[in-house]
């Protein structure tokens, strides 16, 4: 009787094809609750560390004096965390995918510079 259900099932396969997708050739589906990869506006970013201090794969790092914010994407579990510890929003889930990789990949993000505001009259520089 194995034989026999073992035989349907193979039929079945055979007329109704693999239940896997092609990714990457075929685009994925994206549902609402897909978690891609990590993103930042950078621009938006005050470098204040809660996303790193947040983060439980330790995979980003913050440099506030030289202004630069990296993540480790291999590392990243894409959990959401620092996303919502960001206290500026710049920080969100895409629900697309990269590329897949063998590679590690880092990428830095470098801040704009702040602009320096004008003194004004009666105020001291220092």
């Amino acid at each position: 009787m194995k034989a026999g259900v073992m035989a349907l099932t193979v039929l079945k396969n055979l007329i109704k094809g693999p239940y896997t997708s092609r990714y990457p050739y075929a685009p994925a589906k994206v549902s609402p609750a897909t978690r891609g990869y990590l993103d930042v506006t950078i621009e938006d970013c005050i470098f204040c560390g809660l996303c790193r201090m947040h983060c439980p794969a330790d995979a980003i790092e913050v440099n506030k004096t030289e202004r630069t914010w990296t993540i480790n994407r291999f590392r990243c579990v894409i959990c959401g965390c620092c996303v919502d510890y960001c206290p500026k929003k710049c920080l969100h889930c895409e629900q697309s995918y990269t590329v897949p990789g063998t590679e590690p990949v880092i990428a830095q993000y470098t801040g704009p510079v702040p602009e320096e505001k004008p003194v004004q009259p009666g105020e001291s520089s220092a």
